[in-house]
């Protein structure tokens, strides 16, 4: 094997193969569930052949190697151990879940319902682009072939409740073709469009004294109503014949679900989904770019914390009602401020190897993942991982100033360029916001020298976080 050493470190560290109840990888980390917490051994664990880092999060503890090495870790540690995990439930999730606090949880189902759309909504984001790429180089097109780009650019955003409640009903366990029946109805020609009643060009209906319109666009009423008609189904399952489910248990999960949600939960949600909607772009557009700049500085704090996950949802609704996603640029700003502090702390290194590992830790950078830049360099000293914040901080300024958004969610950094192709200085404003935040990163750093060149050459692991 490869990776022997690797394996047998990493097994030294958490305890041996008898606490180990399950394991598994992600696109960068080697993700490790314990029986037993408690008999980690943090240095150990940091000090890991071939490992860029060692954090635990979310009941997991996770080793960084980066994308491609992380795969033939893996393998060796599956041969390792094989394939017998004690306890194990078998499923990877369902441990990460038995070990999370309700908040975590909450969090965790966002982005198991969110994340499998991502590929969808990118690429309806790029096609946007194109649009706005090809109009202002003043292509001319009929209305025919605005009409076309309006069908690819537009239907994923007006169906978004079907996509949305479909992997809902999904991940709790109902049948997804209720589901997506369940999201097209949210959505119907028959109900008023909500952007048109928004816009005061239609009227709401009036049931039972409620007002009712369509959820274009909505994601909280979508995941409900997912959550909904899963349960209905999975509880009259308990009681109905068989010989009556085929019929009974698809009628009543849909028309109980399609009904509380149009004239009891859903306009509750609506309204409460709009409140935190506006709240939060009240808070980032607040005066003179202070929002832009908080968010830019703070963004990879929550990237820490794994929250970054249920950031999509704000992204999807921002794309809904604004038809703008500021937090993309804004996000890359933070990941760029961050990259140019380790890039910094990296040329401090004395050692070469351990030089090469930084380095080599900040490439997935380029590509959205910071990982194993944060764990593997910026955090190992306060100074660098504040250099990198204040650099977010000062590109954040510079979207505020810009007054950039994206035209999608999903990708950053370099592939997110594709987001800004509706208008060529779009994308020369996203290259110089990346540019300021990692010049100021990388310089701040770098006017530490000495201070920084000091903590992270020590052996005594001191001004670490």
């Amino acid at each position: 094997m490869k990776y022997e050493e690797t394996v047998a470190a990493i097994v030294d560290a958490v305890g041996g193969k008898e606490n180990i109840k399950n394991f598994e990888h992600c696109a960068t980390r080697m993700r490790i569930i314990l029986k037993d917490d408690s008999k980690v051994d943090k240095k150990k664990a940091e000090e890991v052949p071939e490992s860029r880092g060692y954090f635990f999060n979310t009941g997991q503890h996770q080793f960084i190697f980066g994308t491609g090495k992380v795969n033939a870790v893996h393998s060796d540690f599956e041969q390792v151990l094989g394939g017998s995990t004690g306890e194990s439930s078998g499923n990877f999730k369902d441990d990460v879940y038995a070990n999370l606090n309700p908040a975590q949880k909450l969090v965790r189902i966002l982005a198991d319902i969110l994340v499998p759309l991502i590929p969808a909504l990118v690429t309806t984001g790029l096609l946007m682009g194109v649009r706005g790429l090809l109009l202002e180089l003043g292509v001319q097109m009929d209305a025919n072939w605005l009409t076309m780009f309006e069908m690819l650019t537009d239907t994923a955003f007006a169906f978004l409740p079907v996509l949305i409640a479909y992997s809902a009903t999904r991940k709790f366990g109902g049948n997804v073709s209720i589901g997506i029946v369940v999201g097209l109805m949210m959505v119907a020609p028959q109900l008023p469009n909500a952007w048109a009643v928004a816009g005061g060009n239609a009227e709401p209906l009036t049931l039972l004294g409620i007002d009712v319109v369509g959820y274009q666009g909505s994601i909280i009423p979508a995941i409900v109503a997912g959550y909904l008609v899963s349960k209905i189904e999975k509880g009259l399952r308990k009681f109905v014949p068989d010989v009556l489910d085929l019929i009974v248990t698809p009628f009543i999960s849909l028309s109980v679900t399609i009904f509380v949600m149009l004239l009891v939960l859903g306009p509750i949600l609506q309204t409460i989904e709009s409140g935190v909607l506006n709240g939060i772009v009240w808070l980032v557009e607040a005066p003179l770019g202070i929002g832009y700049i908080i968010y830019s500085a703070f963004q990879q704090l929550i990237v820490i914390t794994g929250l970054h996950h249920s950031l999509s949802i704000i992204e999807l609704g921002l794309l809904s009602d604004t038809g703008g996603n500021v937090l993309n640029a804004l996000g890359t700003a933070s990941m760029a401020g961050q990259f140019g502090a380790a890039i910094g702390a990296a040329l401090l290194m004395k050692n070469k190897v351990k030089r090469a590992n930084a380095m080599s830790s900040t490439v997935s950078t380029l590509f959205g993942i910071t990982e194993p830049l944060l764990f593997g360099v910026n955090l190992r000293s306060l100074r660098v991982f504040a250099s990198g914040m204040i650099g977010g901080a000062a590109g954040g300024f510079m979207v505020y100033i810009f007054g950039l958004a994206a035209s999608g969610f999903g990708i950053t950094f370099i592939p997110g360029i594709l987001l800004y192709t509706y208008s060529p200085a779009a994308m020369l404003q996203y290259i110089i916001v990346i540019v300021v935040a990692f010049a100021v990163g990388f310089l701040l750093v770098r006017v530490q020298s000495k201070p920084i060149r000091e903590e992270i050459n020590a052996t005594s692991g001191e001004g670490r976080l």
